[in-house]
């Protein structure tokens, strides 16, 4: 009784402790305010995971860079190496690759650091480019999140220049190589190109400041905005509710998942840690960027069958195809098969990723709220646009490793190098096809079971002596899915108020084309949060599933 009693005190007292401290921090700190907050709905499939890799993997990023800068010497001094490394022993080299090779070999567990940041960069990318190409076929860029879609892609193109810097701080003859061709791009640029290269290199090429600059710019100005752009992706996020797949009892009003804490908290924490080890165990099993058999750079050597990383090989794809063409104007030189591929290409493609949410909002004329994802088969021409999209850049991919395939295959260089400039013209719009066709025939198969219902694979005997298949009741989830979509009609040849007539009729075939090719299955209309019809009951959420609050 006693021991009881000791026990409901010390209870008490925990309590008010606690009910103190709460009071204590609510009267200084919106506390209160974010018991909503920890009950926000995120969804549970596979795909809104994407994103958290990818954040994942620059968390990783910066705690293993932060180790690094403890040992890595950004200076381009001559010195000469007496480390570990004995076929380099005695070599001039600059005190960067030095400090690169100490930490490879004479730092403990440097080297395992060194991979672990190297693979992190890698799945980050690639983790960021899946991540946009789900949002993109699920057209979870349209209103309300074409901001967060502008800084997703912003995103992407800063993680591309932190990544390059990155690989250009060891100064191997490989990353060597890459800046000689950075070098030679901002060169091909007409008047100004000359002045870039002089302030970037701080002189003539290589210069004694590239290596310091980078490494200021790496490990503090694009970090620092990387960070900054995450967290207003996050707060948006958080603000507009995730998109969700659709199915019974998921609206355009409502999010359907498990709750933020402690759910969603524990599976994202779990996620963390596996990709943190997963990672681990990739950069101690798979070698990567072994910068000792490239030795020190020198900008009278070359490395044979040197390859960038992925990110950039497209880069060095579209160089390789552009055929050799340059101009003289007014005493100076245009050197297009530079500029072309190397500058007004890469700004070409991002310029219509950033574009690409307002030009589909203005060719459909769609400017409701959207917070259930599109299966790709239900936006054909959105989906084959992607899917060519992949084509180019995956030929660009191939092509920057042409020498290398060519050597592996035993097939002759300029033949491979005609191959994919051919396929850099013919493959994208004949993917385009293709795709928009497999869109509409899964379409066709969705009309099919609707109307028909399951194939059971049972054969039956007609009365006419013929065979036929059986058939079975869809199930009611599947049967709501399928019809969970909303196309509006193409629209019509008439130009807006204050748009020429040619605009107009240029609206209305756009439309036309993104629109009109499609199957009836006899479309509900979820998206917009439509009442059942009369008599019927309401759609249940799922069971086990926490529905947030409505949409503000």
């Amino acid at each position: 009784m006693l021991l009881q009693r000791r026990r409901a005190r010390a209870g008490a007292r925990a309590r008010h402790a606690g009910e103190h401290t709460v009071n204590w921090a609510d009267g200084r700190l919106p506390v209160s305010e974010g018991g909503g907050l920890l009950r926000k709905a995120f969804p549970e499939h596979w795909s809104f995971l994407l994103g958290e890799i990818a954040l994942y993997s620059f968390v990783v990023l910066l705690l293993t860079g932060v180790w690094l800068t403890l040992f890595f010497k950004p200076s381009m001094t001559e010195v000469v190496y007496d480390g570990s490394y004995e076929p380099l022993l005695g070599m001039s080299m600059s005190e960067a690759y030095r400090s690169t090779l100490d930490i490879s070999f004479d730092v403990r567990g440097g080297l395992l650091i060194r991979q672990v940041h190297h693979w992190s960069s890698l799945v980050f990318l690639s983790a960021i480019g899946v991540h946009l190409l789900r949002i993109f076929f699920t057209g979870a860029f349209r209103r309300p999140r074409e901001v967060n879609w502008l800084i997703g892609v912003t995103l992407f193109v800063l993680a591309l220049a932190e990544g390059f810097a990155g690989y250009s701080l060891p100064d191997d003859l490989l990353s060597g190589t890459g800046l000689r061709i950075a070098q030679g791009i901002m060169l091909s640029i007409p008047v100004v190109g000359t002045y870039i290269s002089m302030f970037v290199f701080g002189g003539e090429y290589p210069g004694h400041d590239i290596v310091p600059r980078l490494y200021s710019v790496h490990i503090l100005l694009l970090p620092a905005l990387l960070v900054a752009l995450v967290t207003l992706h996050l707060i948006l996020v958080f603000y507009l509710k995730h998109t969700q797949w659709a199915g019974r009892g998921r609206t355009n009003r409502n999010a359907v998942g498990k709750p933020l804490f402690p759910q969603f908290m524990t599976n994202s924490t779990g996620l963390f840690f596996m990709v943190f080890g997963l990672l681990t165990v990739l950069a101690a099993v798979a070698e990567i960027n072994p910068i000792w058999t490239y030795g020190p750079y020198r900008p009278d050597i070359v490395s044979t069958g040197s390859q960038p990383d992925w990110y950039v090989g497209f880069l060095e794809g579209s160089l390789r195809l552009m055929p050799p063409f340059e101009t003289a104007v007014a005493g100076h030189t245009v050197m297009w098969n530079v500029l072309v591929p190397a500058v007004l290409l890469p700004g070409a493609l991002f310029a219509v990723l950033y574009a690409y949410p307002f030009f589909e909002r203005w060719v459909t004329g769609d400017h409701e709220e959207h917070h259930l994802c599109d299966r790709p088969r239900d936006k054909p021409v959105r989906t084959g646009l992607g899917v060519a999209a992949i084509v180019f850049y995956g030929v660009l991919l191939l092509a920057g490793g042409n020498d290398i395939l060519a050597h592996t295959f035993h097939v002759s260089l300029n033949l491979l190098t005609w191959i994919f400039r051919v396929s850099l013209v013919l493959a994208p719009p004949l993917a385009f096809v293709v795709a928009k066709r497999v869109c509409l025939a899964l379409q066709e198969r969705d009309h099919e079971r609707l109307t028909e219902g399951e194939e059971t694979g049972e054969v039956h005997q007609t009365l006419a002596g013929g065979y036929a298949e059986s058939h079975g009741p869809l199930d009611p989830e599947e049967r709501y899915v399928l019809r969970a979509r909303s196309l509006p009609a193409p629209l019509a040849p008439s130009a807006k108020e204050g748009d020429a007539p040619h605009v107009g009729r240029l609206r209305a075939t756009l439309s036309e084309w993104y629109y009109g090719d499609r199957v009836d299955v006899g479309e509900t209309e979820p998206e917009r949060g439509s009442a059942p019809e009369a008599g019927a009951p309401a759609e249940p959420a799922e069971p086990d599933a926490y529905s947030g609050e409505p949409e503000r």
